[in-house]
């Protein structure tokens, strides 16, 4: 096989695969073909989503994961290359956000964001990037957010995760050009995912309306989780010679009647 030809199997990692974009990406990578191994702390979820992929003559496994664990992300890696082979497409999904006044915010809390939406990124390319660059192929996709651009308010630590994984990335991309490697960024907006259901209803209702004073909320529609899922298997399906390094995705505002 030609070093820029794409194998006839390319198994895919999704993390946090158990709802919502993950859950949506798996879906839709395991649609166009792709062997996809589900991770997660949640592992009854991911087994269902899982299941349904199988049910629709998808190839899945589940697999529990927590990312912020060094000893889960080598026992996670190990058990995926076990069902489906060296993994080809590595999507870096979990995440978290606690909302709060960011001078008020334990450093505890805070912490825990950047682990989980930054190191745990980043523990998931030491597991599977080495292997990658080895074979000389391989698409490495980090979910990022609307915040790296613009943060928001009360979202301080979701917004210096999500800038220091842009920054990693940015300087990942520079370190593989020419190993075969394509390290992606998916930037989404405003969407409807488990992430910010567990807020208090009233918090959630401030939260917005900082949104709104600060001209980051300038009409109400979110996303869909499939429209990220499509955005992702877009960039993994590129032909071997095309790199779509960082793509935004935002909702269309809705059509306004003629004034």
């Amino acid at each position: 096989m030609s070093k820029y030809a794409q194998p006839d199997r390319r198994p895919a990692v999704i993390t946090g695969a158990s709802s919502g974009i993950g859950a949506e990406t798996a879906k839709a990578l395991a649609a166009a073909g792709l062997p996809v191994a589900l991770g997660a702390r949640r592992l009854d979820r991911i087994e269902e989503v899982a299941a349904a992929i199988r049910a629709d003559g998808g190839e899945a496994v589940a697999h529990p994961l927590d990312v912020t664990s060094d000893d889960s992300v080598a026992e996670f890696a190990a058990k995926a290359v076990a069902d489906l082979g060296d993994i080809e497409v590595v999507v870096s999904n979990a995440g978290v956000t606690h909302p709060g006044a960011t001078v008020d915010v334990a450093t505890e809390t805070f912490a825990g964001q950047v682990d989980i939406n930054l190191l745990g990124a980043h523990r998931i390319l030491r597991a599977f990037g080495p292997g990658m660059i080895e074979r000389q192929r391989g698409d490495l996709v980090f979910l990022s957010s609307d915040v790296a651009l613009k943060p928001r308010p009360f979202m301080g630590a979701y917004a210096a995760s999500k800038w220091g994984l842009e920054g990693m990335v940015n300087a990942l991309q520079m370190e593989l050009e020419g190993t075969g490697v394509r390290a992606s960024i998916v930037r989404p907006g405003p969407t409807h995912s488990d992430i910010g259901n567990e807020w208090p209803a009233e918090l959630g209702g401030f939260v917005l309306e900082q949104w709104v004073r600060w001209g980051l909320a300038r009409h109400p529609h979110f996303l869909k989780a499939q429209a990220l899922a499509d955005a992702i298997t877009t960039v993994v399906t590129a032909k071997r010679g095309v790199h779509i390094s960082t793509i935004d995705v935002n909702p269309e505002a809705p059509v306004q009647e003629p004034r």
